[in-house]
């Protein structure tokens, strides 16, 4: 399970990473904004999905 973690960054802005359950990092960025943080890392998760999706299913339709 991966989940998206939003920390303030005293006056500077927010880092968001994408973790899985034992904390090692997928991804990370930093945003100004908070919804722009949760925004871009909402979006990592989602491509990080989709791509092991895909990797899944080429690897199934190859064995055919």
């Amino acid at each position: 399970m991966f989940e998206v973690i939003l920390t303030r960054r005293k006056r500077f802005g927010w880092r968001w990473q994408v973790c899985d359950q034992s904390g090692k990092k997928f991804a990370d960025g930093f945003e100004r904004t908070r919804p722009s943080a949760k925004y871009h890392g909402e979006r990592a998760l989602f491509f990080l999905l989709s791509q092991a999706h895909l990797s899944n299913r080429l690897a199934t339709s190859g064995e055919d």
